[in-house]
């Protein structure tokens, strides 16, 4: 498995619960949690490509 892929990942889940914290003491609770969904669908964005990526290696490995 990349570590730069475990470290994007991370990096992506520190900025998002930062800016998650900053905008709920601020009062904006819609715009916190917007920003949280953005950063899941980010994040499963990356991870999905990872899967394809996966899914092609197998397929070129097994002549499928």
């Amino acid at each position: 498995m990349n570590i730069d892929l475990l470290l994007k990942i991370a990096g992506i889940g520190i900025l998002v619960a930062v800016l998650h914290q900053i905008l709920t003491r601020a009062g904006r609770d819609d715009q916190a949690m917007m920003t949280t969904l953005a950063g899941m669908i980010i994040v499963l964005t990356v991870v999905v490509k990872e899967i394809s990526t996966l899914f092609e290696t197998v397929r070129t490995v097994f002549n499928l």
